[in-house]
């Protein structure tokens, strides 16, 4: 039974933007595969790992009959990657396998029924819609999304915070040595406020497949799921349940010691630095004394880096020490040309800012060295 006929890349590009989620290995089966549909020239392709759904449809494909099937999705991509650009493909189902021509290349893959490919139902009644741009969305994620945690046990902080607020969105991270804060501002505002945890996994792909454009993305919150939705895609991810710690007690008010840096002579010496500091703890000390900051950086072979830069400090010689990582991670994912470093003391948290902007806030916890 011939299914359709299209090219190469009409057939890759869907299945690249739904295969992102896909687990290798997973104890069901089935959600190894992806879920292809076919509905007159229109073909749908899902992929699930129970958490997240994606969904895209596409097009312009020719002929064959109506028909739903599941098919592995990385070895579907594998083939369609290997094979050269602009080949015509026809795909066949005949006896639960899956045939894909391609000139006189040929591939069988197994199939699963398309009745047993677990779905996300997206939810009736909608908590909050949200409009944004999808540069501005993927911007704020760039400038915090490094803050989250990693397999903590405080399951909360594996994610990302987003919360909307009249005419302004805000997105929060942290993983308790470091917090990341931004906002941006809505196309239109929402009725009421409304506070969301973003699974990390749900995150990283956001960040992945956002344009970096001025085209749409519409957010739907309801319960416990977020559905997004942009161009021909639509994400539904389960959100996490928790309570996430007040960021706003976090964000120092008053730290009295404000230094003006290049971000990127800064960003050149630190990484640099990091080049001799122990590989387990990573810490660097950053002495300010009047005009002038030294990064110094020392091993477990008694090896040392020091690097020199001016500043505009004026005051008491302040000693404190860093991850280094932790500051080349924001240090890294901002595009300004300057930044606003804030200290109050060698045991106090360091804030990071933008000249004359709130909408950015990076706080980070100083290490013993």
């Amino acid at each position: 039974m011939l299914l359709l006929t299209t090219t190469r890349d009409a057939l890759l590009a869907p299945l690249q933007s739904v295969a992102g989620i896909v687990e290798k290995r997973h104890t069901l089966p089935i959600l190894s595969n992806v879920l292809i549909e076919k509905r007159g020239d229109q073909l749908t392709m899902l992929a699930t790992d129970i958490e997240i759904q994606i969904r895209t449809t596409t097009a312009g494909h020719i002929g064959g009959e109506d028909a739903a099937i599941t098919v592995g999705a990385r070895k579907l991509q594998d083939i369609l990657r290997a094979l050269p650009d602009g080949v015509d493909i026809n795909l066949t189902l005949d006896d639960k396998r899956l045939t894909v021509k391609a000139g006189r290349s040929r591939f069988q893959l197994q199939t699963l029924p398309a009745a047993d490919y677990p779905r996300l139902s997206p939810p009736d009644e909608a908590a909050a819609r949200i409009t944004i741009s999808q540069r501005s969305f993927k911007r704020l994620l760039a400038q915090v999304s490094y803050s989250m945690a990693q397999q903590d046990i405080r399951y909360y902080l594996n994610g990302l915070l987003i919360i909307a607020d009249g005419g302004e969105l805000r997105m929060v991270a942290t993983d308790g040595h470091r917090l990341a804060y931004a906002a941006a501002d809505l196309d239109a505002p929402v009725e009421q406020r409304t506070e969301a945890i973003l699974p990390r996994k749900t995150v990283l792909e956001l960040a992945r497949q956002l344009a970096d454009s001025d085209d749409p993305l519409e957010i739907v919150l309801a319960g416990n799921q977020a559905v997004f939705r942009f161009g021909p895609i639509e994400l539904v991810t389960k959100l996490i349940d928790g309570k996430f710690p007040d960021y706003e007690r976090v964000i120092p008010q008053a730290h009295p010691k404000l230094i003006n840096f290049a971000r990127q002579p800064l960003l050149a010496a630190l990484q640099r630095a990091a080049i001799l500091t122990n590989e387990k703890f990573r810490g660097v000390r950053m002495v300010l004394e009047d005009g002038l900051l030294k990064i110094v950086s020392t091993n477990a072979e008694q090896e040392e880096a020091m690097e020199e830069l001016e500043t505009d400090y004026q005051g008491d010689k302040l000693d404190i020490g860093f991850n280094v990582t932790y500051l080349l991670d924001v240090l890294n994912n901002l595009s300004s040309e300057t930044v606003d470093w804030r200290f109050n003391d060698g045991n106090s948290s360091a804030l990071i800012t933008l000249p004359g902007n709130d909408k950015f806030k990076y706080v980070v916890m100083p290490m013993r060295i």
